[in-house]
């Protein structure tokens, strides 16, 4: 008789509106802030995650145990620096994508043709986004990142 074990690691995508300074030096320092703050918490709590900004809006995926997962967005859910936040997908994962408890893709001239490509603005305008539309995104802002620093493939 086989039984199915259920997983306990998950990824989770959600968006929600960034509640940031419309200066372009306090917004940078409150974005370093906030990845300063979540790297330490993520790597205690052994979570991956890569967290886009764009266009006013964050766009993150968690990977990591359940609960943990569960506990990080909660905390996120509560941040002031969020806005209607929503999760676009939960689901569970047999292995983890991203490599760095946490990592940010702001929309640079370097990285722009990714961002087009993606057309997530539109979708994220309607409340919509598509959970393979920012995981595809998502997969090619690090591969970009890696490609960029001499690294041509994961072992994860």
């Amino acid at each position: 008789m086989r039984t199915s074990k259920r997983s306990s690691l998950i990824h989770l995508i959600y968006f929600s509106r960034a509640q940031l300074s419309a200066e372009p030096v306090v917004r940078m320092q409150q974005i370093n802030d906030i990845a300063r703050h979540a790297q330490k918490k993520n790597e205690f709590s052994v979570i991956t995650s890569l967290l886009i900004v764009d266009q006013g809006y964050f766009i993150q995926i968690l990977e990591g145990e359940r609960m943990s997962v569960q506990e990080t967005f909660q905390r996120i859910s509560g941040d002031s620096r969020h806005r209607d936040v929503h999760i676009v997908e939960w689901r569970e994962i047999a292995k983890r994508e991203f490599v760095t408890s946490f990592a940010t893709a702001l929309r640079t001239p370097t990285n722009d043709p990714l961002f087009l490509k993606a057309n997530l603005g539109p979708m994220l305008q309607r409340g919509t986004p598509k959970a393979s539309t920012v995981y595809a995104l998502a997969q090619a802002l690090q591969a970009d990142t890696m490609a960029k620093q001499g690294i041509d493939h994961l072992f994860v």
